[in-house]
């Protein structure tokens, strides 16, 4: 039906004939001539009819916007004054020479070039419609061409792309699974897969060596603003490599797929640093570096000064008590100061002290800040010389549970570098490693996997046993502009050390037979050290083409609700599907009001 593509058009294509198919972004009636701008997926490309040619004529004056039409007409040059340079088809048009509707559109409930005008339940109810935008499709076409480097690039390095089942067993991985009720096997369930980590360790045992997988995976999370019940991600596990040489194969892939996509030159070396050194730093575990402040930790002294706020958390072992110098920053009014402190209330911070350094060599009294009557101005001076302190900067301050404060003053770090213009540079990636193995739950007084339970320890089996606390995991973790985009480890591939671990985690023999029976069976038999990665494909598309939120570069994406206004799902089912799958709704208990 069409010889080419709109977008395709250029001054090479003066004097051919060519047929068009698309949707018609816009018509206009410029005394007596026609000109419609023909949209399909590779751009757009202005058409002009005259009344030369009566019948396609006729059809161009009853064509509206997102009528589906064919046609026929002959590429020329825009006539003086009319070029328009930031289209790729701005310097030529087309003569329309034959015209034809395939089908008619009502109209649609948004414009296609007004987005930023459009709720986003519009938009996914209409999704359809929604991806017609040009920034959509760019989007999509984005998406398509990472996974199809992607591939290219695991393909040529020995990977084999090998599927896993998406009705598997129900196992704890941090979130609630999807289940799926068996019609066959009375009050059973399959869950769907939150990721295919055991199944992709089992082709190791197998010997498959080196796989991936262009994976969909299912949580049942809380509610979050960038969360999707459904996602993709890139899967990866690989035999007899470490941790070294997994990170420079994926450093690789990720410098090419920069390079091919996006013509982006990443450093030639990702920096490493370990989990201790980000969170001392940052306060963070996927730190941006991106943004040059840093948190200095000040908890030696305040732990002698008489202002509680700060002393009780710098002399408690779980306390932290941190710096934060904004350079330029005391020039922040009052009402920008209270609505960081709002901001980092979000995080669990009872407030935000802070100092204003107006000139630093006129000693107490080039200083403004509600807080320096109660702290000796000995001890001001040392956190201003800590700090590096100049005229004209502000110290916010954090002084609470090591865990608020990392949270609380990590994100404002972000967010007063973004807000000052202080980021440095477009692309900032790095590594952070040596995770802890184990992570302490107060309430329920146990350890959980701070990645996953099947994270090899960097320390002996003893060591594990005899100290969990301090054990150390062999996992990595790619962080990209401070979102982490991949994450992975070196693998237990021992029973020895699995069945340790699960134990540490409270996962009794019984249940651990009950649950992981396979994999521990599987251990017993040769099963080679392994290790992989998983990339967060929708992520990793949304930084790379500058999008908001996930959902942009998702076809049909779930609202944060977990709903989809195209389809109306989640949805009630009929009571014949019910009773087939053995199944019986309870309803909910009426409230009373009395």
């Amino acid at each position: 039906m069409r010889s080419h593509y709109c977008g395709e058009l250029n001054e090479s294509h003066l004097g051919q004939e060519v047929e068009l198919c698309g949707w018609v972004n816009r018509r206009r009636d410029h005394g007596g001539v026609i000109f419609i701008d023909l949209r399909d997926r590779e751009g757009i490309m202005q058409v002009v009819f005259d009344p030369d040619e009566p019948v396609s004529f006729a059809i161009a004056e009853s064509v509206r916007s997102e009528y589906v039409l064919r046609l026929r007409g002959k590429v020329r040059t825009r006539p003086e004054g009319t070029i328009n340079e930031n289209m790729p088809t701005g310097k030529v048009e087309m003569l329309g020479l034959e015209l034809e509707i395939l089908n008619k559109s009502e109209t649609p409930p948004f414009q296609i070039d007004e987005h930023g005008e459009v709720n986003e339940e519009t938009r996914l109810r209409y999704r359809y419609i929604d991806l017609r935008r040009p920034e959509m499709l760019e989007r999509m076409k984005m998406r398509s061409e990472t996974t199809k480097f992607l591939r290219r690039f695991l393909e040529d390095n020995g990977f084999l792309d090998i599927e896993t089942p998406f009705l598997t067993k129900a196992t704890p991985e941090g979130a609630r699974d999807y289940l799926v009720p068996s019609r066959v096997h009375n009050n059973s369930f399959y869950a769907l897969p939150q990721s295919p980590q055991l199944f992709k360790q089992l082709l190791m045992v197998a010997g498959l060596d080196r796989y991936y997988q262009i994976a969909r995976c299912f949580r049942d999370e809380d509610l979050r603003a960038d969360r999707q019940p459904e996602f993709t991600q890139l899967d990866i596990e690989t035999s007899f490599m470490n941790e070294g040489q997994i990170i420079d194969i994926i450093e690789d892939m990720t410098r090419q797929l920069f390079d091919s996509v996006l013509d982006v030159k990443l450093p030639e070396a990702f920096p490493r640093m370990t989990y201790a050194e980000s969170m001392l730093r940052f306060g963070s575990d996927r730190p941006d570096l991106r943004i040059p402040l840093e948190l200095v930790d000040i908890a030696d002294l305040m732990a002698n000064v008489d202002f509680k706020v700060f002393s009780g958390p710098a002399i408690d072992p779980k306390g932290r008590v941190v710096a934060l110098r904004m350079p330029n920053g005391s020039s922040l009014s009052r009402k920008q100061i209270d609505e960081y402190t709002k901001y980092v209330g979000i995080y669990g911070a009872k407030g935000l002290a802070y100092i204003k350094v107006n000139d630093r060599a006129a000693g107490p009294e080039g200083l403004q800040s509600p807080i320096l009557k109660f702290l000796p101005d000995e001890v001001v001076d040392l956190v201003l010389e800590r700090t590096g302190a100049e005229t004209g900067d502000l110290i916010f301050f954090g002084a609470d549970k090591e865990g608020v404060v990392n949270e609380a003053m990590g994100a404002l770090r972000v967010k007063l570098g973004h807000d000052g213009g202080l980021a440095e540079g477009d692309w900032k990636p790095v590594w952070v490693v040596d995770f802890p193995m184990f992570e302490w739950d107060e309430g329920a007084k146990r350890w959980n996997a701070l990645h996953h339970p099947f994270t090899a320890p960097s320390c002996s089996l003893d060591e594990l046993k005899n100290d969990p606390g301090s054990a150390l995991s062999r996992a990595y973790d790619l962080v990209l502009n401070g979102t982490e985009v991949g994450g992975g480890s070196i693998r237990i591939h021992t029973s020895e050390i699995q069945s340790e671990v699960f134990t540490l985690l409270g996962i009794g023999e019984e249940e651990a037979q009950e649950k992981f029976g396979f994999l521990l069976d599987a251990l017993k038999f040769g099963c080679p050290p392994h290790g992989g990665l998983a990339f967060g494909l929708d992520r990793l598309v949304m930084l790379m083409s500058g999008a908001s939120s996930i959902r942009d570069v998702m076809a049909f994406p779930k609202t944060q609700t977990a709903a989809c206004p195209l389809t109306n799902a989640p949805a009630e089912v009929s009571d014949a599907q019910m009773r087939e799958l053995g199944i019986k709704l309870r309803k909910p208990t009426a409230v009373s009001h009395d």
